[in-house]
């Protein structure tokens, strides 16, 4: 087992731990939602509201590492092990994140989002930038489009210039830090923009490709 998943195990532990330590000192009801303008605007019960994050947590971590399992093309993954799993381990500390900012609004210490999260999902677009420009053809992870799964040649330039760009879509989002009840725009709009702009560049990649006659 490498350090990057013990890191991962680490996480999960860390958060049951401080969930547990921190659930007798919680109110009856903690947030569950946040307006654009960083106030809660929903509530659930503690055990409901405490236990979610957790659970998707190790949702998210267990079907993750299950996929380069079931997947026809494994094999690649083993090219890209080190960043695949360094996904999962920074997933797993933005939701380790979450439930902190949920525990310490309940707590009384209201740090608004707006400020954390444009920081956090941030830097899970440069992770998922890295991610992209080094992950090789899978049916699962990627940028995963007709013309990027017919051609090895389309997949590798459609994820060269989507690890760019979702690199660059973390750091618009960080500026979102500062941003106020605006925010949420440097975080959504970036991201669409990067999702459509792949899907759009991997087609024309693959029609020049055609036209041209180049080899996959």
């Amino acid at each position: 087992m490498n350090f990057i998943r013990i890191a991962i195990i680490g996480i999960l532990i860390l958060t049951f731990a401080v969930t547990l330590l921190a659930y007798p000192h919680m109110p009856d009801s903690v947030p569950s939602h946040w307006n654009a303008a960083g106030t809660v605007d929903a509530e659930l019960p503690k055990f409901w509201g405490l236990v979610i994050v957790p659970t998707l947590m190790i949702g998210f971590t267990a079907l993750l590492a299950v996929l380069p399992r079931i997947d026809p093309l494994r094999k690649n993954y083993e090219k890209f092990r080190n960043y695949y799993e360094g996904f999962i381990l920074v997933f797993a500390a933005f939701l380790f994140f979450i439930q902190l900012q949920i525990i310490l609004w309940g707590m009384g210490t209201q740090v608004s989002p707006n400020l954390t999260m444009p920081v956090m999902i941030g830097i899970l677009f440069i992770c998922i930038g890295f991610l992209t420009e080094h992950t090789e053809p899978n049916w699962f992870v990627g940028i995963r489009t007709p013309w990027t799964l017919s051609s090895e040649r389309v997949w590798k330039k459609t994820h060269d210039r989507g690890g760019t760009l979702f690199k660059l879509a973390g750091m618009v989002s960080m500026i979102g830090a500062i941003a106020g009840v605006y925010a949420w725009l440097f975080i959504i709009v970036p991201a669409l923009a990067v999702a459509a702009y792949t899907v759009v560049y991997s087609y024309v990649e693959f029609r020049r490709e055609q036209d041209n006659g180049t080899p996959e």
